[in-house]
């Protein structure tokens, strides 16, 4: 069944004198990959326990194809939730998991088995019928339960933190997977994580969040290359941050300075005047070393640390006691550890946002 759409009219949560969600408000498109993204105790679990009918909100309303939910337990709802620990049936096989909704609606035996043998295919898990969770993989097992889910043809799968528990090979491959299987059933998959690389690999759609609010939404691609707060652009991905007060505005682009001198960059907000404190962040792959080319900002630094990452090397460089970052291509650059560089980037790489509270603060 093809999935529906959410929406969140403000949502607030709390226990006791902790507030775990304060007064959110959105909508989860149909047929869409919405990933939740935030630290640990951000509130991104509760809300999707808020939507599953495990939690009734302390205020607020969720509706789901248009239907307000209020009221509605979980086993009633449009609904179904895969839990980090999978919570596999391990004295059933795995046709069984996959079948025991069936069973609940009385179905009987043979056709319980033939449609868990069809899910199980959609999974590309064709010759695991027989077998126990426990004689599977970790990713196998992660798909037994997918196929569990979609046995109760859910409008809305809800997926908290389901990659954690598997190493990064597999976790990698899962990710794929779940974005297959997402576009093949048109279900709404709505994801918890606190892992940026899962969010940015896989949703249409992610809303960054932290303190019980959602900072931002967007693509991966607006989230990543246009931040709109402090705790988003260091949140989500590794961003060389200077601060610095506005001087100068000239449409898009502003000038700040800087204990490092004047720099350039493209306004991420229009809420900054002159005479305001910034921050200004640029990517380390945005950065380049000894640069022939006329480039908006240099600053001149010490290497004090190269990393070899594979295809790229990461080049730490002290500029009067502030670390900077780079990654540039391996075999690019010939440096060694001491040597001076001029770190340059483009104004049109870099973002200057108000200052608010960021990662590590």
């Amino acid at each position: 069944m093809p999935g529906q759409n959410v929406e969140l009219i403000h949502i607030s949560h709390a226990f006791k004198e902790v507030t775990a969600v304060e007064d959110l408000t959105l909508t989860v498109d149909r047929k869409c990959f919405f990933s939740f993204l935030g630290p640990s105790g951000c509130g991104k679990t509760t809300l999707l326990r808020i939507i599953a009918g495990f939690i009734r909100p302390t205020r607020g309303k969720v509706l789901i194809g248009g239907k307000d939910m209020a009221g509605m337990p979980p086993n009633l709802r449009p609904t179904a939730m895969i839990f980090q620990n999978l919570a596999l049936f391990p004295l059933m096989s795995v046709w069984e998991n996959v079948a025991f909704a069936f069973e609940v609606r009385g179905m009987t035996k043979k056709n319980r088995r033939m449609r868990a043998e069809e899910l199980l295919d959609r999974v590309a898990l064709p010759d695991v019928a027989d077998k126990s969770p426990q004689e599977l993989s970790g990713g196998q097992r992660q798909r037994v339960a997918i196929a569990r889910a979609l046995a109760v043809e859910p409008e809305v799968l809800l997926l908290d933190e389901p990659l954690s528990a598997l190493d990064l090979k597999l976790r990698q491959k899962m990710i794929t997977e779940l974005r297959d299987i997402q576009r093949q059933t048109e279900v709404t998959f709505i994801y918890i994580t606190h892992d940026q690389g899962e969010a940015l690999a896989m949703s249409d759609q992610i809303a960054v969040m932290t303190e019980g609010k959602v900072q931002q939404i967007g693509t991966p691609e607006e989230i990543y290359n246009k931040p709109r707060t402090a705790f988003v652009a260091t949140f989500v991905g590794e961003n060389n941050r200077i601060q610095g007060r506005i001087t100068r505005i000239d449409h898009d682009r502003g000038e700040i300075s800087t204990s490092l001198g004047n720099l350039t960059g493209k306004l991420g907000s229009t809420d900054i005047n002159i005479g305001e404190d910034v921050l200004l962040f640029v990517r380390p792959e945005r950065c380049t070393l000894n640069s022939q080319k006329e480039i908006d900002n240099s600053i001149t630094g010490q290497i004090v640390q190269l990393d070899f990452a594979g295809p790229t090397r990461i080049c730490n460089l002290n500029v009067k006691g502030e670390l900077f970052k780079v990654v540039y291509p391996e075999g690019q650059h010939h440096f060694k550890t001491g040597d001076q560089a001029d770190l340059s980037f483009h104004s049109r790489d870099a973002l200057i946002l108000p200052q608010g509270k960021a990662v590590h603060d």
